[in-house]
């Protein structure tokens, strides 16, 4: 098949970046603020704080759920944001009540959760995992029946990272904060890309690459009433959350991202999601040898822009690699698993069979991936599986 440009179909792994952070980000270079550190008490650096609180009003805006611009804490990434709502809350609440010492975690969260279990477990709590049903889905009654006055924290994604199936964190939230535990979310996925329900929730992590903003930068979106034990220390930056001189440029770039997502959402979602569907239809009709993870549906239950499928008779690394040489840029479940042919953990605990979730594919696009480059991979993958066949 001749392929004469890359179609990249990963973008629940890194969205390239969109022109209006690109345009945020030259606009950045050419101010005198360029360079400056937002902590300095010099007019250049009162100016460069004034443009960081105005990143941090926009995200929080875009954010929604009663959030305001003090509950935004700058920080590296995803995992990062992760990392401390997991330790920094799950101290704060026992901090608070001593008797909250368990915290119930879903097993198919990112990694830069579930490799935080060890530590918690060191530090005294009690970890407990909550699975989901075959669909995915994490329900509010498998949470409610873990529930006791010994929760500090529980904390379920908002969609999951592979399969894109939307979580019920609003029915999550409500019966966990009946119990008076914390509630976290992992937003990293969901943030842009559809509505987030967060009344109830205290806090949700959130990155700017996930959104067509720059790497390196995200945010813990935390109320300010939250119980919190700071991970980091100096500097006091951040409100003493996360100490450590901001990064100006890519707080405006990762604002300007989530504007360009948020303020247009229902027209891309409803673009993204027909274009999502029409893939599924055609991989996954009768007979191709690809079926899907879930039963979830794009309109209501999965991501717009992610398509999760499975080759049952192939390994994942195969099609990747086959696909790449021709041109197509998917992942083989999560990117940050990739690398080795153990099966998705998010898969076995939905109850696939190991030997089918090993040929799992997950292909994921934002508006821009249009519809020529779509059926072209859709084409190309059927041809893969079909020659493959005996």
């Amino acid at each position: 098949m001749d392929v004469r440009r890359c179609v990249y179909l990963d973008h629940a792994a890194s969205s390239p970046m969109c022109a209006e952070a690109l345009a945020a980000e030259r606009a950045y270079e050419g101010l005198d603020i360029a360079g400056a550190n937002p902590n300095s008490l010099h007019t250049l650096g009162r100016k460069a704080a004034q443009a960081l609180e105005a990143s941090r009003h926009e995200l929080a805006r875009c954010v929604g759920g009663g959030f305001r611009p003090a509950d935004v804490t700058f920080t590296s990434g995803g995992t990062e944001s992760n990392n401390l709502a997991l330790v920094g809350m799950s101290e704060g609440a026992r901090a608070r009540d001593r008797r909250r010492m368990r915290v119930i975690v879903s097993a198919i969260e990112h990694d830069s959760e579930l490799d935080v279990i060890p530590s918690l477990r060191d530090r005294g709590f009690e970890v407990t995992l909550v699975r989901p049903n075959r669909a995915g889905v994490v329900t509010a009654e498998a949470v409610d029946a873990l529930l006791d006055d010994a929760v500090a924290l529980v904390s379920v994604m908002s969609a999951n990272n592979e399969t894109g199936v939307v979580q019920p964190i609003a029915a999550i939230a409500r019966v966990a904060r009946a119990r008076g535990a914390l509630v976290h979310t992992d937003a990293v996925q969901a943030f842009g890309r559809i509505p987030l329900k967060l009344d109830d929730v205290d806090a949700l992590s959130v990155a700017a690459h996930k959104i067509g903003g720059p790497t390196g930068v995200g945010a813990l979106v935390m109320r300010g009433r939250c119980p919190f034990r700071p991970q980091m220390f100096g500097g006091g930056q951040e409100r003493g959350r996360r100490p450590g001189t901001q990064d100006v440029r890519g707080a405006q770039a990762f604002a300007a991202a989530a504007r360009a997502c948020c303020d247009h959402l229902a027209e891309r979602r409803m673009v993204v999601s027909a274009r999502a569907q029409r893939l599924y239809d055609e991989l996954c009709a009768p007979r191709t040898g690809i079926v899907p993870t879930t039963t979830a549906t794009i309109d209501e239950g999965r991501l717009p822009g992610l398509v999760s499928v499975m080759v049952p008779s192939m390994d994942s690394e195969t099609l990747v690699l086959k696909l790449d040489q021709l041109g197509f840029e998917v992942s083989a479940g999560s990117a940050c698993s990739s690398g080795s042919l153990e099966a998705s953990h998010v898969l076995l605990a939905m109850g696939i069979a190991r030997a089918d979730a090993l040929g799992s594919l997950r292909i994921s696009f934002d508006e821009r991936a249009d519809e020529e480059g779509l059926a072209a991979f859709a084409a190309a993958l059927l041809g893969i599986v079909a020659g493959a066949r005996p």
